[in-house]
């Protein structure tokens, strides 16, 4: 009987250990790139479209959902955005694709959009996203991110 416990006890400290290493490396996760896959316009001032995120993901599998957000350009804000659901795959590096539909804020035309996307560049674009992850166990925290410049992620 003692030797099972010792053997129990042993398997306990493995499996823990083995979960921890998922756990370090929570603070790796990142968005390495993002990029549009398309966009249709579905009225006069909305759109829907599908955003391209390569995700590397060296942690556990995770859900992504609950998505909304806007873009800036100079401080003003062009487009408010939802997003979809993407299941992230545990120890990856994938491109996912994130169905979205978006608006025009208020005082904004696609006048105002086309002018940005003839520059062919993300260069003074910034979003503020807040997000839900949910984890396989569905324990879920909501994240959220002021001025991400989307110069240095984009594809």
């Amino acid at each position: 009987m003692k030797r099972l416990r010792i053997i129990l006890l042993a398997l306990a400290v493995s499996f823990l250990a083995a979960g921890c290493s998922d756990i370090k490396n929570v603070n790796n996760i990142s968005l390495a790139s993002c990029g549009v896959k398309y966009i249709t316009p579905t009225g006069l001032r909305s759109m829907s479209g599908v955003l391209l995120l390569e995700i590397d993901n060296p942690s556990f599998h995770f859900t992504v959902s609950d998505v909304e957000g806007c873009v800036k350009f100079s401080e003003r804000k062009m487009i408010v955005f939802t997003a979809g659901e993407i299941p992230v795959q545990k120890h990856s590096c994938q491109v996912y694709e994130l169905p979205c539909t978006a608006s025009l804020a208020e005082k904004v035309s696609y006048l105002d959009i086309m002018a940005i996307a003839a520059k062919s560049s993300y260069e003074g674009l910034t979003a503020d996203v807040d997000l839900r992850v949910t984890l396989k166990s569905g324990l879920a925290t909501t994240l959220h991110f002021k001025d991400i410049d989307l110069s240095q992620i984009s594809q």
